[in-house]
């Protein structure tokens, strides 16, 4: 266990013990009280409780969850959650950023840096090196790939820009920046080309072959992309022509899997079929007051009615003591209760585990004990703020970690026993940890408080490597009023590969991300090898992991491979690379390979290999035509945001956005003739539009007031998928039209016109917002309603975590929430107006006068007033 301290052995007892005090008996089973219902009673078909999203008494539309999709197929959300990293340049962008001594540090979070040996560098290839009379040779190489080979991207990598410039100077101009945004876990249609067989590698730097070597017809020697060295081969790639080179998937497509179905590990234990869904233990938070509780006894009987019957569930409860529950008996359900002010004994675990209780059973079995202990759950007695109550998290984490474990864990270190991808531990928590490992006293007053925070910070990141050792996701769901001290749970779920999400309730929105925690597929056993041509170099990488030592270099002696060691292996995750270029380019393109070995829920053994080929260029306007202004955007937010670790950070970098954007005018755009005045790049005219919602939008700005809230969103920023960042960086604006179709607008505020209703997607809230004129008729509202409510959750029907839904019409007060998300573009002239919202052309004069009027002053600039305090000129709409 993460921390080895030896409390007495566990005691059995009432599933829910006293408050007060630890029960003395012994090892003696107690029946729970009587559940709400007889446990041998069919299951009830419990709903999610009244609707979460907040709206006015006039609106009540039924509210459905999301469907969830089958395990069996994982869900595939869009999202993700922890990182490392080091910081990018200086605020003023003057020079280029200079290379970092490792390309990791710890996330904004955890205030001390991951310990590195002094002697590690962000690795480099060799220069190029021609052997084997290569130079002579060359004109004898056949090219596999197509002649019309056009520069298309592997979805699973996409780079800020289709060109890279040649010249260092151009090229490493910081505030623009090069980069790439990597999801090794992202799921496609149709997926990559499958080889059941060792891959060839190049015997001096470890790259894989791939689509775009050089093969020598007739003896089949391959060149390596990456160092240029020439590699013989085992006659395999012996062909008379290239179309028959084609007929191997690796140099005919640039994305293909090596999947080994059977572990070749010395000792490796397989288990049987009905063990390949990984365990699924609830850590539940038993302080609750009854409004809480009942909505979370209500998502708890949804979540196991969601699950497959062959899912094996674990359920623990904290306090003050930690009681797990017994599935061993179908008449009734009890529960071996374990003190929670120290971490669990090798001796009491073995006494739990070795005993005759059931603590991880299927559902097809346990499904109507399950109810029955949700059923008999009961409200928190005593007279004890919610803040102050006694709960033990971290000792419960800790015996939930041991049943995972079980008897395995006596195995000996040569034998591997592992289910179908990661375990999961989901803790339910309604407050902080108070009580036990890895604890902060009730009130920040506390003389000793900075120094108990420092410890429970550390205490908890061992923790959750122990978790990630053993294969298991701590994923940790927070609810309700009472503040939870994100700073102390957030290293848990960040060091094991999972993600800490606060919620309004335990209600819907608490439901859904519940069953989505635990169907999402998570592969295990996750490393990311990044090689690049040798003009580039990786100066900075974001993302859920950690720098892996992997000595290769007995096997490759010229391996310069980045190595990233991923938590999990998620759909829901990306790691985020900066990269700058050496020198000047002499060559036409430049390679990018990135492998991704990982073990999958079907204990399959996977090595997906993408290699990327991008051409270079001299020329600044054809680089900036193929600069991709989402993703560029995406890759300075995560690089922004990474230092924003307070509110007095954020603010500070704001300033730097600013910053940002006149240096790129500066250096990129071009003077206004007879002024002092830059025009921004007509080629990337998008991005400072998206850099202006980073800059006022939650994660910057000052829409979310508390510093928990923030830093949650920011974490979830900094390892979340491409598609999720975009949506939590730039919203997008769909307004509802007659026949139940939306049209999409720019985020302006010009959208909330009277007679329409808009939906705003901004990636962890979803907002509806009902124009007062719309509102008055009850059945059109109610349509309009209807409709944007189904298009909220088919928008968000993948996303991990589900976002909030909230509800309101024109005039609210909860209308605040869209209306500052949306730039304040009523500022502007009409002509202006029109030309980046051209939707205004289509009203009559009235209605744009009564848009105009409905406007409230505040001191919100809008873009085109920023850029011009920026002393530049606004870029001519897209």
């Amino acid at each position: 266990m993460a921390n080895p301290p030896q409390p007495n052995i566990g005691y059995s007892a009432t599933s829910k013990p006293s408050h007060s005090e630890t029960p003395s008996s012994p090892f003696e089973k107690i029946p729970i009280p009587p559940p709400l219902i007889s446990p041998g009673a069919p299951a009830p078909a419990p709903k999610f409780p009244p609707p979460t999203f907040q709206q006015d008494q006039t609106l009540s539309p039924s509210v459905q969850s999301p469907n969830v999709p089958s395990p069996s197929n994982g869900v595939k959300t869009g999202s993700p959650i922890t990182l490392l990293s080091t910081p990018p340049g200086p605020p003023v962008f003057t020079s280029p950023v200079r290379p970092a001594a490792v390309p990791f540090r710890a996330s904004p979070v955890t205030p001390q840096p991951l310990a590195f040996s002094s002697g590690s560098s962000i690795p480099t290839s060799s220069p190029p090196n021609f052997s084997n009379g290569l130079v002579d040779l060359q004109h004898q190489f056949s090219d596999v790939r197509e002649d019309s080979d056009a520069v298309g991207e592997a979805p699973y990598v996409l780079f800020s820009a289709h060109k890279v410039l040649k010249q260092k100077k151009q090229a490493n101009v910081p505030s623009l920046g090069f980069g790439a945004l990597v999801s090794p876990g992202r799921e496609i249609s149709p997926g990559p080309q499958i080889i059941q067989r060792d891959p060839h590698r190049c015997q001096s730097c470890g790259a894989y072959a791939n689509n775009y070597c050089n093969i020598l017809i007739g003896s089949g020697q391959w060149q390596c992309v990456i160092c240029r060295k020439l590699n013989g081969n085992v006659g395999e790639y012996i062909a008379s022509s290239k179309e028959d080179l084609r007929n191997f998937p690796e140099l005919a497509s640039p994305i293909v899997d090596y999947v080994q179905t059977g572990n070749k590990r010395p000792g490796f234990v397989p288990v049987s079929d009905s063990r390949t869904s990984a365990p699924i233990v609830l850590v539940i938070d038993e302080c609750l007051d009854e409004p809480h509780l009942q909505h979370l006894q209500s998502s708890l009987h949804a979540f196991v009615d969601s699950l497959p019957p062959t899912t094996r569930i674990g359920i623990v409860l904290y306090g003050r003591t930690v009681s797990v529950y017994d599935f061993s008996e179908e008449s009734v359900a009890s529960a071996d209760v374990l003190p929670g002010e120290k971490s669990p004994s090798q001796e009491s675990l073995k006494a739990l585990i070795y005993g005759t209780g059931i603590y991880l059973s299927p559902m097809h079995a346990s499904l109507p004990v399950a109810h029955a202990i949700f059923s008999s759950l009961r409200p928190y007695k005593l007279n004890i703020p919610e803040a102050s109550r006694d709960r033990c998290l971290g000792t419960a984490v800790e015996v939930a970690l041991g049943i995972i474990q079980g008897p395995s864990a006596e195995m000996s270190r040569g034998v591997i026993k592992r289910s179908g991808g990661n375990s999961r531990i989901i803790v339910c928590a309604g407050g902080p940890n108070t009580f036990g490992p890895g604890s902060v006293p009730h009130s920040f007053s506390h003389p000793n408080y900075p120094y108990m925070e420092k410890s429970a910070l550390k205490w908890m990141e061992n923790l959750g490597r122990e978790a990630h050792r053993h294969n298991t996701i701590v994923d940790i769901l927070c609810a309700g009023t009472c503040p939870v001290r994100v700073p102390v749970l957030q290293p848990l779920a960040k060091a094991s590969g999972g993600v800490l999400v606060l919620h309004d309730d335990f209600g819907e929105a608490f439901g859904v991300n519940l069953q989505r925690a635990a169907t999402r597929a998570a592969g295990s056993h996750g490393l990311l090898e990044i090689r690049c041509s040798d003009d580039i170099l990786i100066t900075q990488v974001v993302g859920p992991g950690e720098e892996a030592h992997v000595d290769t270099h007995e096997t490759f002696k010229n391996d310069a491979s980045l190595c990233i060691q991923m938590l999990s292996v998620e759909e829901t995750q990306s790691f985020s690379l900066s990269m700058e270029t050496k020198g000047d380019i002499k060559s036409d393109f430049v390679f990018f390979q990135f492998a991704i070995q990982f073990s999958n829920v079907y204990q399959a053994d996977i090595s997906r290999v993408i290699t990327v080929r991008l051409p270079t260029v001299s020329s600044v306007s054809a680089y900036l035509e193929s600069v991709q202004d989402e993703v560029a955007a995406v890759l300075i937010a995560k690089r922004t945001l990474l230092r924003a670790k307070n509110y007095s950070d954020a603010i500070d970098m704001r300033a730097t956005m600013d910053e940002r954007v006149k240096d790129i005018a500066l250096k990129f755009g071009s003077q206004v003739p007879k002024s002092k005045l830059y025009r921004f790049p007509k080629e990337i005219s998008l991005l400072p539009e998206l850099l202006f919602h980073i800059r006022r939008g939650p994660l910057l700005g000052s829409i979310v007031g508390h510093e928990d809230e923030r830093s949650v969103l920011r974490n979830l920023f900094l390892n979340a998928s491409f598609d999720l960042s975009l949506r939590m960086i730039a919203p997008r604006c769909l307004m509802h039209r007659e026949g139940g179709t939306f049209e999409e607008l720019p985020a302006y505020d010009l959208a909330m016109q009277s007679d329409a209703a808009v939906v705003l997607d901004h990636g962890t809230d979803v907002f509806i917002w009902l124009g007062a004129e719309l509102a008055a008729d009850e059945g059109k509202s109610a349509a309009a309603l209807a409709a944007c409510r189904t298009l909220a959750e088919e928008l968000t029907e993948l996303r991990f975590p589900a976002p909030r839904i909230l509800a309101f019409k024109e005039g609210s007060s909860q209308a605040r929430y869209f209306v500052s998300r949306l730039i304040p573009a009523h500022r502007d002239p009409p002509y202006e107006q029109e030309a980046r919202f051209p939707q205004l052309r289509s009203l009559t004069t009235e209605q744009r006068t009564k848009l105009k009027s409905s406007f409230l002053h505040f001191d919100d600039p809008s873009f085109c007033e920023w850029i011009r305090s920026l002393k530049m000129v606004p870029p001519e709409p897209s």
